[in-house]
């Protein structure tokens, strides 16, 4: 069922209100399995159940350490982003911040050198982390 059927239905059901309330919630006028089986969820979170049908996290991708947060933040993507996202930020930030970009002026050339080595020492540390949370 379509999102504009759902939307017809909504519609339909608040300009006849003579027919019974359909499903678990009060004052609905017309069903709707996908947000009924939201509020049965819903019920069974808040009942303290274990979730149906839906598995936990798993541990495939190690949390990194905390004082790798920076590095992360150097690199503009989110903390424990996966290795693909950093490698393209990575390559995307040295693009702009490569000193050979800046070589006409001393004092640009001077800040992409240096915004430059931060980049490649944050994605340094977050690689080596990498390989030694593999093994």
């Amino acid at each position: 069922m379509g999102v504009f059927d759902r939307l017809g239905d909504v519609i339909r059901s608040y300009l006849n209100d003579t027919g019974p309330a359909a499903g678990p919630s009060p004052g609905r006028r017309y069903v709707d399995p996908d947000l009924d089986a939201a509020y049965e969820e819903l019920d069974d979170f808040l009942a303290g159940k274990p979730r149906s049908g839906r598995t936990e996290p798993t541990a495939s991708r190690p949390t990194p350490p905390e004082s790798l947060r920076r590095d992360f933040d150097e690199l503009g993507v989110p903390f424990g982003a996966p290795a693909d996202a950093c490698k393209a930020a990575y390559k995307n930030l040295l693009k702009v911040h490569h000193p050979d970009r800046h070589t006409g002026h001393e004092g640009n050339m001077k800040k992409a050198t240096d915004k430059s080595a931060r980049i490649n020492t944050a994605y340094d540390r977050i690689e080596k982390w990498r390989e030694t949370a593999k093994a």
